[in-house]
């Protein structure tokens, strides 16, 4: 039995018939330059990034690094604030935050941070910038691709890829000064003496920056971000997205600049200059899309080209799926409102946590090997580590005191000096009368305070262990 398509060799092939290719080789994308008003919002947006990023390391305040991630030392220093191991909750808020901001801004505006803000989006926009100064525009780039290799495409190749290594590189020599001090880690690359975890994770980031961002660019946006995946499940006809006007511009039809636009015929001239600006390389007329980043440039494109054949602009543009369904528009929704009172919540108790945080910790740990010992005076002494962590970026001299339910007496360094950012332990022993123990045990309050600020201070609660009197 011969089947359909052998019986009708001359029947057209169903449009809605897609053949999906698990395997499919990349296609390049040869995305073209164009100016506009999106542009140079991701310029001006970027060069802030870009410069805050590469010279923060360089910033110093009291003596070191303004920004620097201590893995050893296990203290992280953010300008003014030192973070210990202890402070992990905050970091956790943080998180929760930016989790929150995210997903808030996205019901709002769409993916506008992978249009301007994304890592990957600014270096590959720096990666692009270099290839379009050494290979041309996008035509010229396909005319040098598809060309025999000569000495002119030699060297274009060449100056490109040097280029991109030299940003690789000073990108993760930068990314490593966030870890290591970067000014020590200069004078050793100098010296030929850096260490080599150094040199190996420099070496391992710029691999990856040069594949992500000279190579792989739109396929980490469309196959390894887990964003570009579940952005669709916080957008509502009420969010902002790149849409193209389908109403407005179809059918399309090419016309002559200027010309009349023929009866039935949309505002499209399909030039397809908005697929070659976009850099992941959809077609926004197909609908929107999750490879879309919104990052506007299709827009740009769209409308030199309406202003060119005289019709109106935005037949491409920033709205929402109400608006351009001519339908009331929402700007108060309650998953935007829930996602905006949670953002709230979090930062009042990220900023109150952080106000509230006292620079000191106290540790106390009763000496276990020995329950009490009793003292040639007949008295009951217990022994306690104390554990001083000064958190603060100052010295501080602190005052030892302990208190509980009965009058013990304190034998040890009452006051002790601690460095900024030094952990000291320190002894001490406490004894009382037995005849005043009531019970077996009791709780005992440890203070430590700052001699130059009394708001600087931690206590800790332990144990009097001494013998059960009846």
């Amino acid at each position: 039995m011969s089947s359909q398509l052998d019986s009708k060799p001359d029947q057209a092939p169903d449009e809605s018939e897609h053949v999906l290719y698990l395997y499919e080789t990349r296609r390049k994308i040869y995305a073209r330059r164009f100016k506009g008003f999106f542009r140079k919002l991701k310029k001006r947006s970027s060069i802030p990034m870009l410069l805050a990023y590469f010279l923060t390391p360089w910033i110093q305040i009291d003596g070191r690094q303004a920004v620097l991630f201590d893995l050893p030392a296990r203290k992280f220093h953010i300008f003014w604030i030192t973070f210990w191991p202890q402070d992990f909750m905050l970091l956790g808020w943080m998180l929760i935050i930016c989790a929150l901001a995210l997903f808030a801004i996205t019901i709002l505006v769409g993916r506008v941070w992978c249009g301007f803000v994304c890592p990957q989006t600014v270096w590959t926009m720096m990666f692009m910038g270099v290839e379009h100064f050494f290979e041309g525009g996008r035509n010229k780039r396909i005319r040098l691709d598809m060309a025999p290799w000569t000495f002119e495409k030699v060297w274009r190749k060449t100056g490109k890829h040097a280029g991109w290594v030299l940003i690789a590189l000073v990108s993760a020599y930068t990314f490593v000064g966030y870890f290591n001090p970067i000014r020590e880690l200069s004078s050793d690359m100098l010296s030929f003496s850096a260490h080599p975890a150094a040199l190996f994770w420099i070496g391992v980031i710029a691999v990856m920056t040069y594949m992500n961002a000279g190579h792989l660019r739109e396929q980490v946006c469309k196959y390894m971000c887990p964003y570009a995946r579940f952005q669709s499940v916080m957008f509502d006809s009420d969010t902002m997205v790149v849409s193209y006007d389908e109403s407005r511009g179809e059918p399309r039809g090419a016309r002559r600049r200027g010309g009349e636009q023929e009866a039935g015929k949309g505002d499209c001239v399909d030039c397809g200059l908005c697929v070659q600006v976009c850099p992941v390389g959809i077609d926004i007329r197909e609908g929107l899309q999750y490879e879309c980043i919104s990052c506007g440039l299709c827009i740009d494109a769209c409308d030199a080209i309406m202003d060119k054949v005289g019709s109106a602009p935005k037949l491409i543009s920033f709205t929402t799926e109400n608006k351009l369904h001519d339908k009331q528009a929402r700007l108060f929704r309650p998953r935007l409102l829930g996602y905006g009172a949670g953002l709230m919540v979090m930062m009042s108790l990220f900023f109150y946590a952080l106000a509230t945080r006292t620079p000191v910790e106290l540790d106390v740990v009763r000496d276990r090997a020995l329950l009490y010992r009793e003292t040639s005076r007949g008295l009951i002494e217990n022994i306690y580590t104390l554990r001083i962590s000064n958190m603060d970026n100052r010295n501080h001299e602190f005052l030892i005191t302990a208190d509980g339910d009965y009058q013990f007496r304190f034998i040890g360094q009452e006051e002790i000096s601690v460095l900024a950012g030094e952990v000291v332990t320190h002894v001490v022993r406490l004894e009382l009368d037995p005849g005043f123990l009531r019970t077996g045990n009791t709780d005992v309050n440890f203070v430590i305070t700052a001699g130059d600020d009394e708001t600087i201070r931690d206590t800790e609660t332990s144990r009097f262990i001494g013998p059960f009197l009846r």
